[in-house]
């Protein structure tokens, strides 16, 4: 009861009636269109994906083993596209054998299109928002710059990761000696590696709702959409992982182009969840708003 008393007004709310909460969050999702809004982030993403990767590790591949680095890639690529990350470090790995064929003009085209996905992002978050959009609005040299600054964030991200994740399998591959008997630490760099994935989730959720929408928004409510956004796309990432792998015929029907469809069906569920997870963030800021009751 202590604690409850210590809460905020609005968490108190919520708590009193999740259900009534997520009723509404789902009503005002379904209002702003949000499963069109995620159809067109995942079609951009779709475009902006494979450029944004290829920048990232050139520029990654200067400063670090480029083996480790796909290896990396690949290991938290497979949490955004479940079952295709090994085509796309493939197709990664076949252009950074031709990079030096890589030209300023087709270098400019790649910054372009890896930006695509951010702007259109960006717009989806001033739906949202749009309480925000209307007491406030971003410079338009903000909006321009922003998707580039975010890039060179993942960059540093992707840099700090696969320095983390390669000393932890390391680790993985040591074993600890007592009392005449040896325990493999392979388990142990498993459950770090996973947390290290599910951290940087969250990290990346959070920084989302925090620069994207118009105006300050608090760490605490960009946490609240983070982690609820995180934890549906578990939820959905191994529902996904056992439907490819036991019941979809997506290969009979689609042949060359399943891959393609089933990355931009990945991507069309975590945008979706991804604007939920601000809808979130939304709601809540709109309780602040609404008439305490008596």
């Amino acid at each position: 009861m202590f604690f409850a008393r210590r809460l905020p007004s609005r968490a108190r709310q919520v708590l009193r009636d999740p259900a009534g909460f997520a009723w509404r969050t789902l009503k005002a999702f379904r209002a702003n269109q949000g499963l069109l809004l995620a159809g067109a982030v995942a079609y951009y993403a779709l475009l902006s994906i494979v450029p944004l990767l290829i920048l990232i590790v050139i520029a990654l591949s200067h400063v670090i083993d480029q083996g480790a680095l796909l290896t990396t890639l690949g290991r938290y690529l497979e949490w955004l596209v479940p079952g295709q990350s090994g085509a796309i470090v493939r197709e990664l790995s076949n252009f950074l054998d031709h990079r030096g064929l890589i030209g300023w003009v087709l270098g400019i085209t790649m910054l372009f299109f890896s930006s695509l996905a951010f702007t259109v992002l960006e717009s989806a978050m001033s739906v949202i928002f749009l309480h925000r959009v209307v007491a406030r609005r971003r410079h338009y040299m903000v909006s321009a710059l922003l998707p580039y600054l975010y890039i060179l964030s993942l960059g540093v991200g992707m840099l700090l990761v696969t320095l983390v994740a390669g000393s932890l399998t390391a680790i993985g591959q040591e074993r600890v000696d007592f009392l005449g008997r040896s325990w493999s630490l392979h388990g142990v760099s498993g459950a770090l590696l996973y947390l290290l994935g599910f951290s940087g989730e969250v990290f990346v959720l959070t920084s989302v709702y925090l620069v994207m929408p118009v105006g300050r928004l608090r760490v605490s409510h960009a946490l609240i959409g983070g982690v609820t956004a995180a934890v549906l796309w578990e939820i959905t990432r191994h529902v996904l992982v056992w439907y490819f792998a036991t019941l979809s015929q997506v290969s009979v029907v689609y042949g060359s182009l399943t891959t393609a469809i089933v990355v931009l069906l990945s991507l069309e569920i975590a945008a979706a969840l991804l604007l939920f997870g601000a809808q979130v963030i939304s709601e809540y800021e709109r309780l602040a708003r609404e008439p305490k009751p008596a």
